[in-house]
């Protein structure tokens, strides 16, 4: 992010959703960058079973020597698991991957 100069990163492939705030102290007193992981539909590794994606809000105010000012909330929502689950087992992906969206792991 430092070498981006960028201040918020927002990326997936872990499939966990979090923010995580890191201090750049070192080079800018009081300097916050933001890392979002936006969550996942399918091969949950939180233990919930739903989709979930992120909703970042910034606002004309905000800046990177404010903890609060970037707004990050975690969305959940319901989807067909098990229509899912049913088509993963139906392709030649493995089976285990249908029980993966039925667990939430």
């Amino acid at each position: 992010m430092r070498d981006g100069d960028a201040d918020i990163m927002c990326f997936g492939h872990t499939h966990k959703p979090y923010h995580r705030i890191l201090n750049d102290a070192e080079e800018h007193k009081n300097h916050h960058r933001h890392a979002i992981n936006i969550g996942s539909v399918g091969k949950p590794k939180d233990g919930d079973q739903r989709g979930c994606y992120v909703l970042l809000t910034i606002n004309s105010f905000s800046i990177t020597s404010a903890l609060e000012s970037i707004g990050v909330q975690f969305l959940r929502f319901d989807y067909d698991i098990e229509k899912a689950a049913k088509a993963i087992e139906d392709s030649p992906l493995p089976n285990e991957y249908g029980e993966m969206l039925r667990k939430g792991y």
